[in-house]
């Protein structure tokens, strides 16, 4: 991987996770590394989910696979979330 999909991947990771965040009522006991972290690994998966569907590249934007990324790091902000409050 080149500086330039690493770099990318960071900032789709913070804008995913980010956005992932928002969709979750409430406030969450979540670090903002730990949110880059979800977010990151969200927009890896929702990719390779994405394209196992066959939705990943459609003309235009590629709106169900943003979604399924934004689903995946509120599950993984809420999962963490909920990790904390156990403890």
């Amino acid at each position: 991987m080149e500086i330039s999909g690493i770099f990318s991947a960071i900032v789709i990771g913070i804008v995913i996770g980010v956005l992932g965040r928002l969709v979750l009522p409430g406030r969450q006991r979540v670090g903002i590394l730990a949110t880059i972290v979800v977010g990151i690994v969200a927009a890896l998966l929702g990719s390779a989910i994405a394209a196992g569907f066959d939705v990943a590249d459609t003309k235009g934007v590629d709106w169900i696979e943003w979604l399924i990324q934004i689903g995946l790091a509120a599950l993984g902000v809420g999962l963490l979330d909920r990790g904390r409050m156990r403890r």
